[in-house]
């Protein structure tokens, strides 16, 4: 099997690579093309967005964090459903270990490298030769973005020499806006829809030379394992809403693959948890952008110290934990929140967690990342740390107290099934 695939990449952050995915992605699916976006890497928030603008789910890749097993069999199952798919990349090229080429590399995916030309014309094709040769990875070609003019495409395009421009975009008059943890969540954004169109129209595209792109094949993978139906006949209650939003698509593919089902509900809107929850599981989020509404929440704090008091397992990842401390300090005043965790959490203008880590467990080390700019101050005592991969220094605290496991730790469930189901189950080794 095999599709038409590429691997969007750049030489670093900021160069335009979401939105240049997102205007491509929107542009395929206008055109009556069925399309599949990935985003390499741990990332909560660009997939929701291109997501949006594919129209269809979007999944992470990442060799070390979703395995090259998964991986595989993702991009196979993408190449059976659709006629084109974008990996967009994360940071540089060649930044990580492993890195966005190294995926390209394992699965024979080449690269379209967006490149920002809003300040060089004939340089770019240095640049985009480098980034080609440096690896090596095979160029599939070029979108330059923010180009300022037809003769300055022309520019751009001599000096790419035997590579060919696929496209170019102009300089954005608007564009999606961002926060400290990367863009604004669409569903915020009133013209989401609009300027994505907008960018779309605005992307000047040869489709001649992406028709005849060749598919990437994709050898048919090896089928997954069941997993075993450790949760069946349980409910895991979930939080989700504008606080509680970072969830891996895969982590509700894992619950439901071991037997569990999910109750939603909204701490915002001062629900409490749900009665008939066996396990309660807190995703990451915003809680620092909505502190004082959840601090008048009194029904969804009286309920989940009350879950606690009864032994109901609670896993809080990075947001979830921050809303289960004493106060939340978000610059703006300090804020009561749940209480199961002593100590204050301060948001502060300095990044505080970023990278792929491992958390560990008694089934194992499950995979995932952390990203916040926060921290927390607390006695409480550190039952484990997470180790940052692949230095293997010391990472996040993980915090156990009583039926509660927090961290600012975000893990990938696929990694460690096992592991998950004991977190979330009642006197699990």
């Amino acid at each position: 099997m095999g599709a038409r695939a590429v691997l969007i990449a750049a030489v670093a952050s900021g160069q335009g690579k979401t939105t240049v995915t997102a205007a491509l992605a929107r542009k395929l699916a206008r055109a009556g093309r069925r399309v599949r976006v990935f985003k390499c890497g741990p990332d909560f928030i660009d997939p929701m967005v291109l997501g949006r603008a594919s129209g269809a789910p979007v999944e992470s890749l990442d060799l070390w964090m979703v395995g090259r097993e998964r991986c595989h069999r993702l991009l196979a199952q993408a190449a059976r459903e659709a006629d084109d798919i974008l990996i967009e990349g994360v940071m540089g090229l060649y930044d990580g270990t492993p890195s966005a080429a190294d995926l390209a590399r394992e699965f024979g995916v080449p690269v379209l490298a967006v490149i920002d030309a809003g300040a060089m014309a004939q340089t770019a094709g240095a640049l985009v030769h480098g980034l080609r040769d440096y690896g090596p990875v095979t160029m599939a070609g070029v979108i330059a973005n923010r180009v300022g003019s037809p003769g300055h495409a022309a520019m751009v395009k001599a000096s790419l020499r035997d590579i060919p421009l696929f496209g170019t975009l102009p300089k954005q008059t608007r564009s999606l806006p961002e926060r400290h943890l990367g863009l604004v969540l669409p569903d915020e954004v009133d013209e989401v829809d609009a300027i994505l169109d907008e960018l779309a129209g605005q992307l000047v595209f040869d489709e001649a030379a992406w028709n005849a792109l060749p598919p990437v094949p994709f050898e048919e993978p090896v089928p997954e394992a069941p997993m075993p139906a450790a949760l069946a006949g349980k409910t895991v209650a979930i939080a989700r809403d504008a606080a509680f939003v970072f969830v891996y698509a895969a982590n509700l593919d894992t619950l439901r693959k071991l037997g569990a089902d999910i109750a939603w509900f909204s701490p915002l809107a001062d629900e409490p948890v749900p009665r008939q929850a066996d396990a309660v599981y807190l995703p990451g989020g915003y809680p620092e952008l909505h502190a004082p509404r959840l601090a008048e929440a009194q029904a969804w704090r009286a309920s989940i110290r009350a879950a606690h008091a009864t032994g109901v397992p609670i896993l809080a990842e990075c947001g979830g934990m921050m809303a289960l401390a004493d106060t939340l300090d978000d610059g703006a005043g300090q804020w009561p929140m749940a209480g199961l965790l002593p100590g204050n959490v301060i948001v502060q203008q300095r990044l505080a967690g970023l990278g792929p880590q491992a958390m560990p467990t008694q089934h194992g080390t499950m995979r995932g990342h952390t990203f916040h700019y926060s921290r927390l101050e607390t006695a409480a005592p550190v039952s484990d740390y997470t180790s940052k991969n692949p230095s293997g220094a010391q990472g996040e605290a993980v915090y156990r107290i009583g039926s509660l496991t927090a961290s600012y730790f975000h893990g990938y469930f696929p990694s460690n099934p096992e592991a998950v189901a004991a977190m979330l189950s009642r006197n699990a080794p």
